[in-house]
């Protein structure tokens, strides 16, 4: 019987064949945490007496959630771990205004066929690349950074077929939310799902980089894409370095499947107070909105602010908006190409390589009552700021649709 990719990356890992339902210990190929999750991580290793890491080469440590430090008490924990990163000789350190932690193991670290663990739920991000990435605990953590090792039960292998190609106004985005419309939230938990896409040049790594950020919604594991052509091109672009993908055998066995028809979807949204609370954009067109997040590890990438600039050239924003590129790189490049200067035009607020927003942590809250848009990953009461306010989830094209109009439009009439 042939393996599974999750079965490959996992038994590669222990040094054994594993099946589901194994618990084994594993191998770390790269571990990470930020600033929000870094403290309580150093605070246990300070705890345990044993404050090292076990190979600088595999560790990264980004300043993302709280970045800059809106409060004192986080500039007191950054100054914190810039210590911490001195002593133990760490030579990945993202400080303020790099970026995102997911964005930059994406573009910068994780390759196909590795097992990724970090600080944060949105590991599963990397999945993009055809990685087994997940978010842990700091206790967890604490034990990777020391050891390089970790234990785990490996889940059930699940195959979700990507077929064809989106129609306008369809992204990444709309596949994760007709994901969580099917399963719901939590609906594949103990489950790796690993993504086959037919056509690779239909979904480029940014829209697989958002469908694996909202696996932990669906309680996956891990969400791995196949690595091919795209993931070859995606990590010689931004690396320079050929990559050989590793792929699950051809008579590899799945507990079960799924197909996404590209083709049949449309542009979706996440309403209140759910991911999985999904309707068409038809469902809520009219509805006013207060404010608009484009940005995030979700949906912060260069198409996202592509697209967004596209629809905001139309005139000036209705609806207060703030816009952060998941990275400073992503940044420059949206400025080179003119997105930057035609979102500042249009009346949005500009910045670059912070959570912020998408967490409620600083740089433009819901207040009360106010109705969100928001490009991020989650939409419970007081995510984003007021436990009273109303978040939806969209992908860019539908947030910068709303923001130029006040309200839900349909952004395909901008789009065709």
């Amino acid at each position: 019987m042939g393996l599974t990719l999750t079965e490959k990356i996992l038994s590669r890992a222990s040094g054994k064949y594993v099946s589901p339902g194994d618990v084994v210990e594993i191998n770390v190929d790269l571990a990470a945490f930020h600033d929000l999750t870094g403290y309580h991580v150093v605070e246990v290793m300070e705890k345990m007496g044993v404050v090292k890491v076990w190979d600088v080469n595999r560790f990264v440590l980004a300043f993302d959630h709280l970045a800059p430090p809106p409060t004192e008490r986080a500039a007191e924990i950054q100054v914190g771990l810039r210590k911490f990163a001195k002593a133990a000789g760490i030579k990945f350190f993202h400080d303020v205004g790099d970026g995102i932690l997911h964005q930059l193991l994406l573009d910068h670290y994780a390759l196909p066929g590795q097992v990724v663990m970090a600080a944060d739920s949105h590991t599963t991000t990397v999945g993009a690349v055809g990685a087994f990435a997940q978010g842990l605990g700091a206790s967890d953590i604490a034990a990777i950074v020391i050891t390089g090792k970790t234990w785990l039960v490996v889940p059930e292998p699940f195959r979700i077929r990507i077929l064809g190609r989106p129609g306008p106004g369809v992204y990444g985005k709309d596949v994760a939310l007709h994901l969580l419309s099917v399963f719901r939230a939590e609906g594949l938990n103990g489950k790796s799902a690993e993504f086959f896409v037919e056509d690779p040049g239909a979904f480029p790594m940014d829209y697989r980089a958002t469908v694996s950020n909202m696996g932990i919604e669906l309680g996956l594991d891990a969400a791995m894409f196949i690595p091919d052509s795209e993931t070859v091109r995606h990590i010689k672009e931004r690396r320079g370095v050929e990559v050989k993908p590793v792929t699950p055998d051809p008579d590899a066995r799945y507990v079960d499947g799924y197909d996404v028809e590209l083709n049949r979807l449309e542009p979706l949204v996440a309403t209140p107070h759910s991911v999985d609370n999904v309707k068409s954009i038809s469902e809520v067109e009219g509805l006013d909105v207060d404010y608009v997040f484009i940005g995030s590890c979700t949906n912060g990438r260069l198409s996202d602010i592509e697209v967004a600039a596209k629809i905001l050239r139309n005139g000036k924003v209705r609806s207060r908006c703030v816009a952060i590129p998941a990275s400073r790189e992503i940044y420059i490049r949206a400025m080179e190409l003119g997105y930057i200067d035609t979102l500042v035009r249009a009346g949005c607020v500009v910045t670059y390589g912070t959570c912020g927003p998408c967490l409620g942590g600083h740089f433009g809250l819901v207040g009360p009552g106010e109705v969100a848009v928001s490009t991020g990953s989650r939409n419970f009461k007081g995510r984003m700021g007021s436990p009273e306010g109303k978040v939806y989830l969209a992908n860019a094209a539908v947030a910068a649709a709303a923001a130029l109009n006040g309200k839900f439009v349909d952004p395909r009439k901008y789009l065709t």
